[in-house]
């Protein structure tokens, strides 16, 4: 077969679903393409088209079989569905809400379609505010007549109104999600800039100030809440996700579920937390999370800010320390006692080694044996 290839994507062209054929020129693909029927060549997007259907794309590889490959991996989506965290995933909240006639709603398509891919709840709430905040900007405009120049307007007027990356990422997402995931073109928008990603060092603090936070902490909850996010290196969202049963006091470990990523992984259990969690157990005695707020419910990420900010100002540390700190301090205060990168990869639940090789960038060991040259 002749090195020929095909890349097959969606198109929309007058609110209508077209099949894109983007190859390099080629007499005899030109010749196949026209051969297909309804064939036209769309100077925007730089490729021919046919209409979208069952019969064109069956006739498409059956016209090309044998003159050249055809790439779908921008026409199908074989991404799994997302994962969701151990919570039970609701988004009847938005359905809930007090309805008001002049602000456009999220589609009802677009709430099935996160529910079916059960997306964690965080990422319900930001996809869906997120395309409601684009979608009443457009709020005059059919959805469909809504193109790439409309949506680099919409992200510009973003920066310039000084919104932070994570959000216009969350607003591109949210609005890929839906032309893309919900309505099935994938890679509509895939010429979308995003913003360049900035690489920033994790702050930690000393084991000393950790020591400081335990000591000023004398609620047994609030203490064993700061010390499992500090000694088993767990996200904020991992540490109210935990079940009674995710303790193994045999083998010393957490067991946590349904990580980022849809990960389950292990973490270490201490000792000295360990004996707090017992005395924990004792007074408040927990029925199914492990730590729970009013009504046996879960216990909601602002309470654990809130007790992290109350221990740090009662223990005079006048910087901001962040739950995420905590994580950050517990994978490099391992760094620097001579832990393997691999087994702290493990321990943090990181998909890739370069993730963890931050951490080299902060911790103390990796400077001592470099003499500064002021003292030389």
């Amino acid at each position: 077969m002749p090195n020929r290839h095909i890349t097959l994507k969606h198109l929309v062209i007058d609110n209508k679903k077209f099949i894109g054929l983007q190859f390099q020129q080629d007499r005899v693909l030109d010749s196949l393409t026209v051969s297909l029927g309804e064939a036209s060549w769309s100077k925007e997007f730089n490729m021919a088209y046919v209409p979208n259907n069952k019969a064109k794309l069956t006739l498409i590889f059956k016209t090309f079989k044998g003159y050249a490959w055809i790439n779908t991996a921008y026409f199908f989506e074989n991404r799994p569905p997302k994962q969701h965290s151990p919570d039970t995933m609701d988004v009847n909240w938005f359905r809930k809400r007090t309805a008001n006639p002049e602000h456009r709603r999220c589609p009802e398509e677009y709430l099935l379609k996160l529910e079916l891919r059960r997306y964690a709840n965080s990422t319900v709430k930001s996809y869906i505010l997120a395309f409601e905040t684009f979608i009443n900007h457009f709020k005059e405009m059919d959805l469909m007549e809504i193109n790439e120049t409309d949506i680099r307007g919409y992200l510009q007027k973003m920066v310039q109104a000084k919104k932070s990356d994570s959000a216009i990422n969350i607003a591109i997402n949210s609005i890929k999600f839906y032309y893309e995931v919900v309505l099935g073109m994938p890679n509509r928008f895939y010429s979308i800039e995003r913003p360049i990603k900035r690489k920033s060092l994790p702050e930690v603090i000393s084991k000393e100030e950790v020591n400081l936070l335990l000591e000023n902490t004398e609620n047994i909850k609030h203490k064993c809440i700061i010390s499992l996010l500090y000694s088993a290196g767990l996200r904020r969202n991992e540490l109210i996700n935990l079940k009674i049963t995710d303790i193994d006091s045999y083998r010393m470990l957490i067991r946590v579920n349904q990580a980022k990523g849809g990960k389950d992984r292990v973490s270490l259990l201490a000792n000295q937390a360990l004996k707090d969690l017992r005395d924990y157990y004792k007074i408040y005695r927990p029925k199914n999370w492990l730590f729970e707020g009013p009504l046996g419910k879960q216990y909601s990420p602002s309470s654990v800010r809130s007790i992290l900010q109350m221990a740090k100002e009662k223990a005079g540390i006048t910087r901001n320390i962040t739950p995420h700190m905590l994580r950050h301090s517990f994978a490099t205060h391992l760094l620097e006692s001579g832990i393997d990168l691999r087994r702290i990869q493990i321990l943090l639940g990181h998909s890739s080694s370069k993730t963890t090789e931050i951490y080299t960038h902060v911790a103390n060991n990796s400077f001592k044996s470099i003499k500064n040259p002021l003292d030389l």
